[in-house]
């Protein structure tokens, strides 16, 4: 048997992802950016020239980058979705624009 609620319709779509997932996501990224920083390091000692320079730059500006990166998560947004969306088949349908008035049938006799 169908049975039909009377509550409306909540929308989950909009939610955002769990802290957890956020934070495990904004700590893969800093370590990703660490592990390219080590690699920076221990390149800067195998070559030569300025690939060495430019790889000890990146060494010394990544840690500020992959602290910028990894904040830039959990921002908040201008306006929530809207939680409940009105079920609008129970509604009334509008009035005609012109009324027609109503007709006298009853006999007098």
């Amino acid at each position: 048997m169908n049975q039909k609620s009377d509550q409306g319709v909540f929308r989950i779509s909009g939610a955002p992802r769990s802290l957890k997932a956020d934070v495990r996501s904004r700590e893969v990224r800093y370590l990703i950016s660490m592990g390219v920083r080590t690699l920076c390091f221990v390149g800067a000692f195998v070559t030569h020239g300025i690939a060495r320079w430019l790889l000890i730059v990146a060494a010394v500006f990544l840690p500020y980058i992959a602290v910028v990166i990894a904040n830039a998560g959990r921002e908040r947004t201008k306006a929530p979705p809207p939680a409940y969306l009105a079920d609008h088949r129970l509604e009334l349908p509008a009035p005609p624009e012109h009324p027609v008035p109503p007709q006298n049938n009853v006999r007098t006799g």
